[in-house]
């Protein structure tokens, strides 16, 4: 037997190691290096995983570099190896290890590492996991002194294997890297207020993946930054080339991606390209109801994403709507690419669509439930799925109609979690759309109306709520008159017109009685019947109406209604002395208005709030709340809906502030409270809950003229709750 070993540097005889060198910068990755090495020093085998391009032999390799084993890291690049029984002969090849014997090349390795200490990094080993596996357990057992860092898109799968998952670069850092990719094809390229933006959204949109990111720096010898972000839709063919000396694979990023593709078996090729219909986040139920069928099994179809998870093409996340997966966009595109090749890109967009369709629909209902907020994080969640849904069926010959249910079906989370601004768009586009379906019309056009009244745009809820009735009246259609009466004395209650405001809400909830109708829109409606009543100066009936308001929402686990309901009550506390009440049940309204993201109704908490502090004698505190209002309203729609019953309170705020403070440091406390982010604004009115100085002012013990400083109505008429239409 005789076994020879290349000559060495270091202790004993042995090379320090065969690590490559870098040969350019390496930019950002300082938290994951701080991580990788901790894992490092604690664990004897590290798997760096991640999807194609992401980094992961960058970062490995420099981590190894910060390592000091005793006799070295040895790096072994497997990326090129084919064959399973190769893999032995690359590592013993990688070590300088020469054997002329018969001895098998495991029992080689394993006399050589048995008395050493040092640090080996398998390179791309993802398309030989079964060998590579199985040699580095035998090799941990009978080398102690042995620790591995493997990197590959999957994990090897055995007993104490810690996995390190890399996530893409940060926006920060993927600018980084490609101003310095850049400057080196493009001698002086710096960022720079003339093209920061388009680098950021750039490298956006190439999911900060350095692999991309450094291809699309190197196209800047041709293009500039817009340039090349006006060609992005045709990544595959734009973001080729690169140095003549990195791994083929790393040359054009579809050969990257294709690589990964080539390693799946044809069940996992064909669920990747059918995932390629999601957009965003998207979970288990909608894969399986997607993508399922035509030649991939419904019971397989878990255990085939778990494949795909494994090999990094797609990522799995804990999130507050469950668990989620998703694939990286540059991924997903090269999956629509096989998608559309087989054919079947018309069918899956379908049935995207429908899966969509029939979550929102589910949604909705379960809205008037003690699921509210669950349906809000889902809604929030699914959000770029529906929009997909959303863009089908108004792109789509005769989709017009599916169009109008499902914008209409969403008024939920338009005007509950602060979406109003895209709900209208996607209303807009449905009701301009022809339709032979005038129930999903009408749904469309009351909840276009719902919107413009929330926003202030009096003359457009006007015309598409006048529309909606006289249509809804003509087809018989009850449940969709209840609705368009009810938002058009929402109209009139912010138009000042309390009289019309009272008789339209009421008939409405005569309506809704008849017909059965019982949900948060219903709920809302007594709401804003209660601020009409109480801008009137009945203060009595407008609590009894809120207190029944409580019971019912008691009943039901409903909190969004219970918000507004909460802000009426507190309004008629304030105005019967009692401004501890008054905060006390505002401090709940916030923070239920908060959680949903309902903008409006923690603006109109936050005015309100405004109101009682000055009346507590703060007018400094009071004076930067308003402040804080008044960066949230533009946001919102017109402040205050124009309004002079709601603008009352608000004005009798300032001035009480004004007299006590001097104009200039109410203005200064204004200016203090604007600077202030809807965060930090919400957790400043939320912290004030508690006793306030000495010497406050006393609230009045009627309402002021107009009797306005009640602003709740704006908080019903912008979140009502109907579920069908």
């Amino acid at each position: 037997m005789r076994r020879s070993q290349r000559p060495g540097r270091g202790t004993g005889g042995h090379r320090a190691g065969n690590l490559p060198l870098e040969l350019n910068a390496f930019v950002g990755r300082s938290a994951e290096l701080s991580r990788l090495g901790a894992a490092l020093g604690s664990a004897r085998l590290v798997t760096v995983t991640g999807t194609g391009g992401v980094g992961k032999s960058r970062l490995a390799v420099r981590a190894a570099a910060r390592t000091r084993p005793r006799d070295g890291v040895w790096h072994v690049d497997l990326t090129a190896v084919r064959g399973e029984e190769l893999v032995e002969y690359e590592v013993a090849e990688a070590l300088g290890l020469t054997d002329h014997t018969s001895r098998p090349p495991r029992r080689v390795l394993l006399d050589h590492l048995r008395e050493r200490q040092l640090l080996l990094v398998l390179d791309g080993f993802e398309h030989l996991v079964d060998a590579c596996a199985r040699m580095v357990v035998e090799l941990l057992r009978q080398a102690p002194g042995l620790r591995v860092l493997a990197v590959g898109r999957r994990p090897l799968a055995v007993q104490g294997e810690r996995l390190f998952p890399l996530a893409p670069l940060s926006p920060r850092e993927s600018a980084e890297l490609f101003a310095d990719r850049a400057a080196a094809s493009v001698p002086g390229f710096a960022l720079h207020e003339g093209n920061r933006a388009d680098v950021y959204e750039l490298c956006r949109r190439l999911d900060g993946i350095p692999l991309s990111v450094e291809l699309a720096a190197g196209r800047l010898r041709a293009l500039s930054p817009a340039q090349l972000l006006a060609r992005l839709d045709d990544r595959f063919r734009l973001l080729v080339g690169g140095a003549r000396d990195v791994p083929p694979r790393h040359q054009a990023l579809r050969t990257a991606i294709g690589w990964s593709h080539e390693l799946c078996t044809p069940e996992e090729r064909l669920l990747w390209s059918r995932l390629s219909v999601f957009a965003g986040q998207f979970d288990l139920e909608a894969v399986e109801y997607v993508c399922g069928g035509d030649g991939l099994r419904p019971d397989n179809t878990l255990d085939v994403l778990g494949e795909l998870i494994t090999q990094s093409v797609v990522t799995r996340a804990e999130t507050p709507a469950g668990v989620r997966y998703r694939m990286l966009d540059t991924v997903r595109a090269y999956g629509a690419e096989w998608l559309a090749a087989a054919g079947d890109s018309g069918r899956l967009r379908r049935r995207h669509r429908d899966w969509y369709m029939g979550l929102a629909t589910w949604c909705e209902l379960d809205w008037f439930s003690p699921r509210q907020r669950e349906v809000a994080a889902r809604v929030d969640a699914e959000l770029p799925n529906l929009r997909c849904a959303l863009e089908h069926c108004l792109t789509e010959p005769e989709g017009g109609h599916l169009g109008q249910h499902l914008a209409g079906t969403l008024w939920f989370y338009w005007v509950g979690c602060g979406r109003l601004s895209e709900g209208r768009h996607w209303l807009e586009r449905s009701v301009a759309l022809d339709s032979d379906h005038e129930r999903s019309r009408l749904k469309a056009l009351w909840v276009l109306g719902y919107v413009s009244v929330l926003q202030g745009d009096s003359s457009t809820a006007l015309g598409v709520l006048d529309e909606c009735r006289q249509a809804a009246e003509r087809s018989g259609n009850p449940t969709a008159v209840a609705y368009a009466e009810h938002r058009t004395g929402c109209l009139a209650l912010v138009t000042d017109d309390m009289p019309r405001a009272e008789a339209l809400l009421r008939s409405a909830l005569d309506r809704y009685r008849d017909i059965g109708e019982l949900n948060s829109n219903v709920l809302m409606g007594q709401v804003e019947l209660a601020m009409a009543l109480a801008f009137q100066g009945d203060l009595p009936g407008a609590v009894r109406l809120c207190e029944d308001v409580r019971r019912v929402c008691a009943d039901h686990g409903e909190r969004w209604s219970l918000a507004y309901a909460l802000y009426v009550l507190a309004y008629a506390a304030w105005s019967e002395g009692d401004p501890a009440r008054a905060r006390e049940l505002l401090v709940e309204c916030l923070d239920i208005n908060h959680v949903f993201h309902d903008l409006l109704g923690t603006v109109l908490a936050v005015e309100l709030l405004a109101l009682v502090t000055v009346a507590e004698g703060d007018a400094a505190e009071a004076a930067v709340l308003q402040g804080s209002a008044s960066r949230m309203w533009p946001s919102v729609g017109l402040p205050l809906f124009g309004s002079a019953y709601y603008n009352a309170p608000h004005e009798q705020c300032e001035a009480t502030a004004r007299r006590q403070l001097g104009d200039e440091r109410y203005d200064e406390c204004v200016r203090a409270g604007a600077r202030l982010g809807r965060q930090a604004a919400v957790g400043r009115a939320l912290g004030r809950a508690g006793p306030r100085p000495p010497g406050a002012l006393p609230p009045p013990r009627t309402p002021p003229a107009p009797p306005g400083t009640h602003e709740p109505a704006a908080s019903p008429t912008r979140k009502g709750g109907e579920t069908a239409g």
